[in-house]
Protein backbone atom coordinates (compact mmCIF):
# COMPACT_ATOMS: atom_id res chain seq x y z
CA UNK A 1 0.00 0.00 0.00
CA UNK A 2 1.20 3.13 -1.29
CA UNK A 3 1.63 6.45 0.73
CA UNK A 4 -1.10 8.97 0.19
CA UNK A 5 0.45 12.04 -2.14
CA UNK A 6 2.72 13.93 0.31
CA UNK A 7 1.46 17.36 -1.57
CA UNK A 8 0.08 20.04 1.13
CA UNK A 9 -2.92 20.12 1.83
CA UNK A 10 -3.31 23.91 1.70
CA UNK A 11 -1.56 24.01 -1.63
CA UNK A 12 -5.44 23.15 -2.37
CA UNK A 13 -8.56 25.28 -2.33
CA UNK A 14 -11.75 22.98 -0.97
CA UNK A 15 -13.50 22.18 -5.01
CA UNK A 16 -16.96 22.15 -3.30
CA UNK A 17 -18.23 19.98 -6.24
CA UNK A 18 -17.23 18.31 -9.01
CA UNK A 19 -15.92 15.31 -8.50
CA UNK A 20 -16.48 15.93 -4.72
CA UNK A 21 -19.93 14.96 -5.01
CA UNK A 22 -19.33 11.42 -6.74
CA UNK A 23 -17.02 10.96 -3.26
CA UNK A 24 -20.05 11.84 -1.18
CA UNK A 25 -21.99 8.99 -3.19
CA UNK A 26 -19.24 6.53 -2.13
CA UNK A 27 -19.36 7.78 1.58
CA UNK A 28 -22.95 7.83 1.28
CA UNK A 29 -22.38 3.74 0.62
CA UNK A 30 -19.99 3.53 3.46
CA UNK A 31 -21.29 5.46 6.13
CA UNK A 32 -24.31 3.32 5.19
CA UNK A 33 -23.04 0.15 6.01
CA UNK A 34 -21.31 1.56 8.91
CA UNK A 35 -24.09 3.00 10.56
CA UNK A 36 -27.31 0.60 9.23
CA UNK A 37 -25.17 -2.54 9.71
CA UNK A 38 -25.08 -2.95 13.87
CA UNK A 39 -29.34 -1.82 13.60
CA UNK A 40 -30.37 -3.76 11.27
CA UNK A 41 -28.71 -7.01 12.83
CA UNK A 42 -31.26 -6.67 15.70
CA UNK A 43 -33.57 -8.55 13.04
CA UNK A 44 -31.55 -12.33 14.05
CA UNK A 45 -30.97 -11.54 17.39
CA UNK A 46 -34.69 -13.40 18.66
CA UNK A 47 -32.98 -16.77 15.78
CA UNK A 48 -29.81 -16.52 17.45
CA UNK A 49 -30.98 -16.17 21.00
CA UNK A 50 -33.03 -19.58 20.66
CA UNK A 51 -30.26 -20.74 18.68
CA UNK A 52 -27.62 -20.22 21.05
CA UNK A 53 -28.98 -20.03 24.15
CA UNK A 54 -28.44 -17.00 25.22
CA UNK A 55 -29.99 -14.17 26.94
CA UNK A 56 -30.75 -10.59 26.06
CA UNK A 57 -27.62 -8.86 27.21
CA UNK A 58 -25.51 -11.49 26.22
CA UNK A 59 -27.12 -11.30 22.59
CA UNK A 60 -27.14 -7.59 22.60
CA UNK A 61 -23.35 -7.09 23.07
CA UNK A 62 -23.01 -8.09 19.32
CA UNK A 63 -24.37 -5.24 18.00
CA UNK A 64 -22.40 -3.26 21.20
CA UNK A 65 -18.91 -4.56 20.21
CA UNK A 66 -19.57 -3.84 17.09
CA UNK A 67 -19.82 -0.43 17.35
CA UNK A 68 -17.40 0.30 20.21
CA UNK A 69 -15.04 -1.36 17.86
CA UNK A 70 -16.21 0.91 15.19
CA UNK A 71 -15.58 4.13 17.52
CA UNK A 72 -12.35 2.64 19.31
CA UNK A 73 -10.88 2.10 15.99
CA UNK A 74 -11.35 5.89 14.76
CA UNK A 75 -7.26 6.88 16.22
CA UNK A 76 -5.91 4.13 14.10
CA UNK A 77 -7.66 4.67 11.28
CA UNK A 78 -7.21 8.82 11.23
CA UNK A 79 -3.66 7.76 11.51
CA UNK A 80 -3.84 5.12 8.51
CA UNK A 81 -6.05 7.57 6.32
CA UNK A 82 -3.14 10.20 6.89
CA UNK A 83 -0.41 8.33 5.94
CA UNK A 84 -2.46 6.16 3.03
CA UNK A 85 -5.44 8.40 2.13
CA UNK A 86 -8.92 7.26 2.08
CA UNK A 87 -9.30 4.86 -1.04
CA UNK A 88 -7.34 2.11 -0.23
CA UNK A 89 -8.47 2.31 3.79
CA UNK A 90 -11.94 2.11 2.58
CA UNK A 91 -11.33 -0.62 0.34
CA UNK A 92 -9.29 -2.62 3.26
CA UNK A 93 -12.35 -2.00 5.93
CA UNK A 94 -15.04 -3.46 3.21
CA UNK A 95 -12.93 -6.48 2.76
CA UNK A 96 -13.10 -6.88 6.51
CA UNK A 97 -16.59 -6.52 6.50
CA UNK A 98 -17.22 -9.04 4.13
CA UNK A 99 -15.25 -11.61 4.80
CA UNK A 100 -15.76 -11.28 8.94
CA UNK A 101 -19.82 -11.80 8.26
CA UNK A 102 -18.45 -15.07 6.12
CA UNK A 103 -16.61 -16.50 8.67
CA UNK A 104 -19.54 -15.25 11.58
CA UNK A 105 -21.90 -17.92 9.65
CA UNK A 106 -19.69 -20.93 10.59
CA UNK A 107 -20.45 -19.83 14.59
CA UNK A 108 -21.13 -21.91 17.16
CA UNK A 109 -20.75 -19.51 20.29
CA UNK A 110 -21.77 -16.35 21.25
CA UNK A 111 -18.26 -15.85 21.54
CA UNK A 112 -17.05 -16.80 18.64
CA UNK A 113 -19.57 -14.24 16.82
CA UNK A 114 -18.38 -11.55 19.18
CA UNK A 115 -15.24 -12.17 17.47
CA UNK A 116 -16.45 -12.04 14.07
CA UNK A 117 -18.94 -9.53 13.92
CA UNK A 118 -17.75 -7.50 16.67
CA UNK A 119 -14.36 -7.33 16.74
CA UNK A 120 -13.06 -7.73 13.12
CA UNK A 121 -16.83 -6.47 11.17
CA UNK A 122 -16.55 -3.24 13.53
CA UNK A 123 -12.86 -2.52 12.84
CA UNK A 124 -13.61 -2.82 9.30
CA UNK A 125 -16.71 -0.48 9.90
CA UNK A 126 -14.22 1.77 11.65
CA UNK A 127 -11.89 2.21 8.77
CA UNK A 128 -14.96 2.75 6.30
CA UNK A 129 -16.13 5.49 8.66
CA UNK A 130 -13.40 7.77 9.26
CA UNK A 131 -11.98 8.02 5.82
CA UNK A 132 -15.25 8.71 4.63
CA UNK A 133 -15.56 11.85 6.93
CA UNK A 134 -12.14 12.90 6.87
CA UNK A 135 -12.19 13.11 2.77
CA UNK A 136 -15.89 14.97 2.71
CA UNK A 137 -13.79 17.57 4.93
CA UNK A 138 -11.28 18.17 2.37
CA UNK A 139 -13.75 18.43 -1.08
CA UNK A 140 -16.09 20.57 0.86
CA UNK A 141 -16.17 23.90 2.63
CA UNK A 142 -18.96 26.27 2.11
CA UNK A 143 -21.12 23.33 0.80
CA UNK A 144 -19.99 21.52 3.84
CA UNK A 145 -22.74 20.91 5.68
CA UNK A 146 -25.11 19.91 2.80
CA UNK A 147 -22.20 17.46 2.02
CA UNK A 148 -22.30 15.63 5.68
CA UNK A 149 -26.31 15.87 5.46
CA UNK A 150 -26.41 13.96 2.17
CA UNK A 151 -23.24 11.38 3.25
CA UNK A 152 -24.61 10.43 6.49
CA UNK A 153 -28.15 9.77 4.96
CA UNK A 154 -26.72 6.75 3.36
CA UNK A 155 -27.67 5.37 6.86
CA UNK A 156 -31.19 5.83 7.14
CA UNK A 157 -31.18 4.68 3.51
CA UNK A 158 -29.33 1.49 4.01
CA UNK A 159 -31.62 0.92 7.23
CA UNK A 160 -34.72 1.03 5.40
CA UNK A 161 -33.78 -1.31 3.00
CA UNK A 162 -31.81 -3.88 5.11
CA UNK A 163 -34.46 -4.23 7.60
CA UNK A 164 -36.96 -6.13 5.57
CA UNK A 165 -33.92 -7.41 3.68
CA UNK A 166 -32.93 -9.16 6.74
CA UNK A 167 -36.28 -10.32 7.86
CA UNK A 168 -36.48 -12.26 4.27
CA UNK A 169 -33.60 -13.72 4.66
CA UNK A 170 -34.14 -14.71 7.93
CA UNK A 171 -37.26 -16.89 6.67
CA UNK A 172 -35.93 -17.87 3.33
CA UNK A 173 -32.24 -18.71 5.01
CA UNK A 174 -31.71 -19.05 8.09
CA UNK A 175 -29.35 -16.55 10.01
CA UNK A 176 -26.30 -18.48 9.18
CA UNK A 177 -27.34 -18.58 5.39
CA UNK A 178 -28.02 -14.42 5.97
CA UNK A 179 -24.62 -13.88 6.90
CA UNK A 180 -23.17 -15.48 3.94
CA UNK A 181 -25.03 -13.43 2.06
CA UNK A 182 -24.57 -9.96 3.78
CA UNK A 183 -20.66 -10.79 3.98
CA UNK A 184 -20.76 -10.71 -0.29
CA UNK A 185 -23.17 -7.65 -0.11
CA UNK A 186 -20.83 -5.60 1.97
CA UNK A 187 -17.88 -5.65 -0.02
CA UNK A 188 -19.60 -2.87 -1.93
CA UNK A 189 -17.77 -0.84 0.41
CA UNK A 190 -14.51 -1.43 -2.15
CA UNK A 191 -16.50 0.15 -4.83
CA UNK A 192 -17.33 2.92 -2.61
CA UNK A 193 -13.80 3.62 -1.74
CA UNK A 194 -12.33 3.20 -5.36
CA UNK A 195 -14.66 6.68 -5.71
CA UNK A 196 -12.75 8.44 -3.00
CA UNK A 197 -9.60 9.67 -5.39
CA UNK A 198 -7.36 12.10 -3.27
CA UNK A 199 -7.71 15.98 -3.56
CA UNK A 200 -5.79 17.55 -6.29
CA UNK A 201 -4.19 14.09 -7.17
CA UNK A 202 -4.87 15.15 -11.26
CA UNK A 203 -2.44 18.13 -11.42
CA UNK A 204 -0.66 18.47 -8.62
CA UNK A 205 1.48 21.70 -8.99
CA UNK A 206 4.98 21.44 -8.73
CA UNK A 207 6.68 21.72 -5.02
CA UNK A 208 10.07 22.96 -4.62
CA UNK A 209 11.98 21.14 -1.60
CA UNK A 210 14.45 23.02 0.25
CA UNK A 211 16.65 21.66 2.56
CA UNK A 212 16.92 22.75 6.05
CA UNK A 213 18.87 21.61 8.50
CA UNK A 214 16.09 20.09 10.81
CA UNK A 215 14.41 18.21 8.00
CA UNK A 216 15.92 15.52 9.56
CA UNK A 217 14.07 15.81 12.34
CA UNK A 218 10.86 16.62 10.92
CA UNK A 219 10.80 12.68 9.33
CA UNK A 220 11.92 11.07 12.00
CA UNK A 221 9.24 12.03 14.81
CA UNK A 222 9.92 10.79 18.47
CA UNK A 223 7.56 8.15 19.79
CA UNK A 224 6.08 11.19 21.44
CA UNK A 225 5.13 12.50 18.22
CA UNK A 226 3.88 9.12 16.72
CA UNK A 227 1.52 8.64 20.02
CA UNK A 228 0.36 12.37 19.35
CA UNK A 229 -0.51 11.50 15.31
CA UNK A 230 -2.78 8.61 16.65
CA UNK A 231 -4.18 10.13 19.75
CA UNK A 232 -3.73 14.16 20.63
CA UNK A 233 -4.54 14.15 24.08
CA UNK A 234 -4.04 18.09 23.78
CA UNK A 235 -8.25 18.61 22.57
CA UNK A 236 -8.98 18.33 26.45
CA UNK A 237 -7.82 21.51 27.18
CA UNK A 238 -10.36 23.35 24.56
CA UNK A 239 -13.11 23.71 26.59
CA UNK A 240 -15.67 23.55 23.52
CA UNK A 241 -14.33 20.34 22.43
CA UNK A 242 -14.90 19.01 26.82
CA UNK A 243 -18.42 20.39 26.47
CA UNK A 244 -19.12 18.42 22.43
CA UNK A 245 -17.51 15.20 24.10
CA UNK A 246 -19.68 15.03 27.48
CA UNK A 247 -22.80 15.95 25.88
CA UNK A 248 -21.89 13.02 22.88
CA UNK A 249 -21.27 10.52 25.86
CA UNK A 250 -24.45 10.76 27.33
CA UNK A 251 -26.46 11.08 23.90
CA UNK A 252 -23.91 7.58 22.59
CA UNK A 253 -25.41 5.63 26.03
CA UNK A 254 -28.69 5.77 24.93
CA UNK A 255 -28.79 6.29 21.14
CA UNK A 256 -28.84 2.56 19.92
CA UNK A 257 -30.28 0.42 22.48
CA UNK A 258 -34.06 1.66 21.39
CA UNK A 259 -33.24 0.72 18.25
CA UNK A 260 -32.06 -2.71 18.33
CA UNK A 261 -34.96 -3.62 20.48
CA UNK A 262 -37.49 -1.71 18.56
CA UNK A 263 -38.57 -4.90 16.82
CA UNK A 264 -38.87 -7.01 19.94
CA UNK A 265 -40.27 -4.65 21.87
CA UNK A 266 -43.19 -4.44 18.97
CA UNK A 267 -43.64 -8.08 18.54
CA UNK A 268 -44.10 -8.22 22.62
CA UNK A 269 -46.96 -5.54 21.92
CA UNK A 270 -49.01 -8.33 19.79
CA UNK A 271 -47.42 -7.15 16.05
CA UNK A 272 -46.36 -9.46 13.36
CA UNK A 273 -42.59 -9.98 13.01
CA UNK A 274 -42.52 -8.34 9.28
CA UNK A 275 -44.97 -5.02 10.48
CA UNK A 276 -42.02 -5.02 13.29
CA UNK A 277 -39.09 -5.14 11.18
CA UNK A 278 -41.30 -2.46 8.88
CA UNK A 279 -40.82 -0.07 12.40
CA UNK A 280 -36.91 0.53 11.42
CA UNK A 281 -38.39 0.38 7.43
CA UNK A 282 -40.21 3.81 8.34
CA UNK A 283 -37.60 5.09 10.78
CA UNK A 284 -34.97 5.19 8.09
CA UNK A 285 -37.24 6.13 5.29
CA UNK A 286 -38.13 9.43 7.25
CA UNK A 287 -34.33 10.12 8.57
CA UNK A 288 -33.29 9.60 4.52
CA UNK A 289 -35.13 13.05 4.20
CA UNK A 290 -33.92 14.74 7.71
CA UNK A 291 -30.68 14.53 7.18
CA UNK A 292 -29.89 16.44 4.28
CA UNK A 293 -32.85 18.73 5.47
CA UNK A 294 -30.98 19.66 8.15
CA UNK A 295 -27.71 20.23 6.56
CA UNK A 296 -29.57 22.46 4.69
CA UNK A 297 -30.68 24.42 7.91
CA UNK A 298 -27.36 24.11 9.64
CA UNK A 299 -25.98 25.57 6.34
CA UNK A 300 -28.41 29.42 6.17
CA UNK A 301 -26.23 31.87 7.71
CA UNK A 302 -28.82 32.47 10.57
CA UNK A 303 -28.55 29.03 11.86
CA UNK A 304 -24.42 27.99 11.21
CA UNK A 305 -22.90 30.64 13.75
CA UNK A 306 -25.38 29.13 16.41
CA UNK A 307 -25.21 25.57 14.91
CA UNK A 308 -24.62 23.78 18.44
CA UNK A 309 -27.78 24.75 19.72
CA UNK A 310 -29.30 22.79 17.05
CA UNK A 311 -27.68 19.99 18.06
CA UNK A 312 -28.37 20.55 21.70
CA UNK A 313 -32.60 20.87 20.73
CA UNK A 314 -31.93 17.48 18.57
CA UNK A 315 -30.64 15.66 21.54
CA UNK A 316 -33.25 16.80 23.77
CA UNK A 317 -35.75 15.96 21.08
CA UNK A 318 -34.59 12.53 20.64
CA UNK A 319 -34.90 11.93 24.14
CA UNK A 320 -38.45 13.04 25.08
CA UNK A 321 -39.40 10.45 21.95
CA UNK A 322 -37.60 7.39 24.14
CA UNK A 323 -39.07 8.28 27.07
CA UNK A 324 -42.94 8.77 25.76
CA UNK A 325 -42.60 5.21 23.79
CA UNK A 326 -43.56 2.82 26.82
CA UNK A 327 -46.99 4.82 27.03
CA UNK A 328 -47.60 3.09 23.38
CA UNK A 329 -50.17 0.28 23.33
CA UNK A 330 -50.54 -0.41 20.10
CA UNK A 331 -49.08 -0.69 15.87
CA UNK A 332 -50.46 2.72 14.51
CA UNK A 333 -48.93 4.58 18.25
CA UNK A 334 -45.64 3.05 17.30
CA UNK A 335 -45.64 4.50 13.82
CA UNK A 336 -45.98 7.48 14.71
CA UNK A 337 -43.06 6.97 17.31
CA UNK A 338 -41.28 5.89 14.45
CA UNK A 339 -42.02 8.61 12.25
CA UNK A 340 -40.90 11.07 15.11
CA UNK A 341 -37.80 9.23 16.24
CA UNK A 342 -36.16 9.05 12.65
CA UNK A 343 -37.02 13.04 13.08
CA UNK A 344 -34.70 13.26 16.26
CA UNK A 345 -32.59 10.41 15.16
CA UNK A 346 -31.91 11.98 11.56
CA UNK A 347 -31.18 15.39 13.23
CA UNK A 348 -28.50 14.56 15.78
CA UNK A 349 -26.80 12.55 13.18
CA UNK A 350 -26.58 15.27 10.03
CA UNK A 351 -25.01 17.48 12.98
CA UNK A 352 -22.97 15.54 15.25
CA UNK A 353 -19.78 15.65 13.19
CA UNK A 354 -20.57 19.40 11.50
CA UNK A 355 -20.60 20.33 15.33
CA UNK A 356 -16.97 18.86 15.62
CA UNK A 357 -15.78 20.59 12.15
CA UNK A 358 -17.42 23.80 13.35
CA UNK A 359 -15.41 23.58 16.66
CA UNK A 360 -11.98 22.05 15.04
CA UNK A 361 -11.83 23.64 11.48
CA UNK A 362 -10.41 20.97 8.40
CA UNK A 363 -7.21 20.68 9.55
CA UNK A 364 -7.43 19.32 12.92
CA UNK A 365 -11.20 17.71 12.11
CA UNK A 366 -9.22 14.21 11.18
CA UNK A 367 -7.30 13.80 14.95
CA UNK A 368 -10.41 15.22 17.00
CA UNK A 369 -12.59 12.68 15.27
CA UNK A 370 -10.96 9.60 16.13
CA UNK A 371 -10.31 10.99 19.51
CA UNK A 372 -13.65 11.37 19.62
CA UNK A 373 -14.79 7.87 18.60
CA UNK A 374 -12.31 6.15 20.60
CA UNK A 375 -13.50 8.12 23.82
CA UNK A 376 -17.07 7.04 23.02
CA UNK A 377 -16.55 4.00 22.30
CA UNK A 378 -17.08 3.50 26.21
CA UNK A 379 -20.24 4.34 26.41
CA UNK A 380 -21.30 2.86 23.27
CA UNK A 381 -20.12 -0.90 24.49
CA UNK A 382 -21.96 -0.22 27.84
CA UNK A 383 -25.00 1.16 27.21
CA UNK A 384 -27.14 -1.29 25.06
CA UNK A 385 -26.04 -4.36 27.66
CA UNK A 386 -26.89 -2.23 30.36
CA UNK A 387 -30.50 -1.25 28.74
CA UNK A 388 -30.79 -4.86 28.09
CA UNK A 389 -30.01 -6.20 31.72
CA UNK A 390 -32.85 -4.43 32.65
CA UNK A 391 -35.40 -6.45 30.29
CA UNK A 392 -33.25 -9.47 31.63
CA UNK A 393 -34.31 -8.30 35.34
CA UNK A 394 -38.43 -7.46 34.56
CA UNK A 395 -38.97 -8.54 31.51
CA UNK A 396 -40.30 -5.70 30.47
CA UNK A 397 -38.96 -3.42 27.55
CA UNK A 398 -40.23 0.19 28.87
CA UNK A 399 -37.45 0.23 31.13
CA UNK A 400 -35.17 0.27 28.86
CA UNK A 401 -36.93 2.74 26.65
CA UNK A 402 -37.01 5.05 30.47
CA UNK A 403 -33.52 4.35 31.15
CA UNK A 404 -32.12 5.64 27.70
CA UNK A 405 -34.57 8.49 27.22
CA UNK A 406 -33.66 10.10 30.77
CA UNK A 407 -29.52 9.97 30.02
CA UNK A 408 -30.22 11.51 26.57
CA UNK A 409 -32.46 14.21 27.85
CA UNK A 410 -30.12 14.96 30.49
CA UNK A 411 -27.47 14.82 27.93
CA UNK A 412 -29.25 17.52 25.69
CA UNK A 413 -30.28 19.93 28.49
CA UNK A 414 -26.26 19.93 29.47
CA UNK A 415 -25.11 21.25 25.91
CA UNK A 416 -27.43 23.84 25.98
CA UNK A 417 -26.65 24.91 29.49
CA UNK A 418 -22.94 24.79 28.91
CA UNK A 419 -23.17 25.89 25.12
CA UNK A 420 -24.82 29.28 26.05
CA UNK A 421 -22.33 29.40 29.35
CA UNK A 422 -19.02 29.38 26.52
CA UNK A 423 -20.52 31.84 24.12
CA UNK A 424 -21.59 34.20 26.97
CA UNK A 425 -17.56 33.96 28.24
CA UNK A 426 -16.27 33.86 24.88
CA UNK A 427 -18.11 37.18 24.09
CA UNK A 428 -16.28 38.72 27.55
CA UNK A 429 -13.04 37.30 26.46
CA UNK A 430 -13.37 38.99 22.89
CA UNK A 431 -14.54 42.62 24.36
CA UNK A 432 -11.51 41.72 26.47
CA UNK A 433 -13.42 42.22 29.82
CA UNK A 434 -11.22 40.89 32.62
CA UNK A 435 -13.08 38.06 34.53
CA UNK A 436 -13.41 38.35 38.45
CA UNK A 437 -9.93 37.06 40.02
CA UNK A 438 -8.82 36.28 36.57
CA UNK A 439 -6.41 38.08 34.20
CA UNK A 440 -6.81 36.98 31.32
CA UNK A 441 -8.96 39.32 29.81
CA UNK A 442 -6.75 42.26 30.80
CA UNK A 443 -3.98 40.72 29.60
CA UNK A 444 -5.49 40.11 26.16
CA UNK A 445 -6.27 43.79 26.42
CA UNK A 446 -2.69 45.02 27.07
CA UNK A 447 -1.40 42.66 23.87
CA UNK A 448 -4.09 43.78 21.67
CA UNK A 449 -2.81 47.39 22.35
CA UNK A 450 0.70 46.09 21.62
CA UNK A 451 0.10 44.46 18.44
CA UNK A 452 -1.96 48.21 17.51
CA UNK A 453 1.52 50.15 18.43
CA UNK A 454 3.16 47.93 15.94
CA UNK A 455 5.21 45.55 18.56
CA UNK A 456 4.76 42.68 16.93
CA UNK A 457 4.99 41.75 13.36
CA UNK A 458 2.15 40.63 11.04
CA UNK A 459 1.85 36.93 10.04
CA UNK A 460 2.75 37.63 6.82
CA UNK A 461 6.43 38.35 8.11
CA UNK A 462 6.68 34.30 9.65
CA UNK A 463 7.07 32.02 7.22
CA UNK A 464 5.13 28.67 7.95
CA UNK A 465 7.10 25.21 8.69
CA UNK A 466 7.65 23.06 5.80
CA UNK A 467 5.07 20.48 7.59
CA UNK A 468 2.06 22.84 7.48
CA UNK A 469 2.28 23.18 11.25
CA UNK A 470 2.92 26.27 13.55
CA UNK A 471 5.26 29.49 12.31
CA UNK A 472 8.72 29.23 12.87
CA UNK A 473 11.35 31.82 13.21
CA UNK A 474 13.38 30.63 10.39
CA UNK A 475 13.70 33.21 6.91
CA UNK A 476 13.24 36.50 8.40
CA UNK A 477 13.53 36.50 12.16
CA UNK A 478 11.32 39.49 13.64
CA UNK A 479 12.77 41.88 15.57
CA UNK A 480 10.63 41.06 19.08
CA UNK A 481 10.58 37.67 20.60
CA UNK A 482 7.43 35.30 19.02
CA UNK A 483 6.04 34.96 22.44
CA UNK A 484 5.48 38.92 22.68
CA UNK A 485 2.93 38.69 20.20
CA UNK A 486 -0.86 37.94 20.31
CA UNK A 487 -0.70 36.12 16.45
CA UNK A 488 0.63 33.64 18.38
CA UNK A 489 -1.53 33.22 21.14
CA UNK A 490 -3.89 31.42 18.26
CA UNK A 491 -7.01 33.69 19.53
CA UNK A 492 -10.31 33.35 18.18
CA UNK A 493 -10.85 34.98 14.95
CA UNK A 494 -14.12 37.25 14.34
CA UNK A 495 -17.22 35.93 13.32
CA UNK A 496 -18.09 36.21 9.06
CA UNK A 497 -20.82 36.75 7.72
CA UNK A 498 -21.10 35.58 4.46
CA UNK A 499 -22.04 31.92 5.48
CA UNK A 500 -18.98 30.31 4.72
CA UNK A 501 -17.01 31.21 2.06
CA UNK A 502 -13.65 29.93 4.69
CA UNK A 503 -13.60 27.63 7.13
CA UNK A 504 -15.97 28.80 10.05
CA UNK A 505 -13.99 30.39 12.63
CA UNK A 506 -14.19 28.73 16.32
CA UNK A 507 -16.26 30.74 18.10
CA UNK A 508 -15.50 27.26 21.04
CA UNK A 509 -11.66 27.42 21.42
CA UNK A 510 -10.13 27.84 25.35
Amino acid sequence: MSPAPTTREQDFKPPDGGWGWMVVIGAHISIGFSYATPKALSIFFKDIQLDLQAGYSEIAWISSIMLAAMYAGGPVSSALVDRYGSRPIVILGGLMCGASMVAASFGNSIVYLYLCIGVIAGCGLALNLNASLTIISKYFLAKRPLANGLAMAGSPVFLCFLAPFNQYLLDKFGWRGSFLILGAVMLHCCVAGALMRPVGSRNPPPTKVEERPDDGERRKPGCEGRAKKIVDWSFFKDRAFVIYLIGNIMFIFGAYAPIMFLSAYAVSRGVDKYSAAYLLSIMGFVDMFVRPGTGLIANSKWVRPRVQYLFSFAVVFNGTCHLLCPLIKNYTFLVIYAVFFGVAFGMVFALIFECLMDLMGPRRFPRAVGLVTIVECVPMLLGPPTAALLVDIYNDYQYLFFLCGAVIVSGGIFLFVMNFYNYRRLENERAGLPKPNDGVGQDRVEMQNALDLGFCPKESAVPESGDGGEPTMGGKTPSIPPHFCVSNLHLPDAPQENGGSSPPPNYFAL
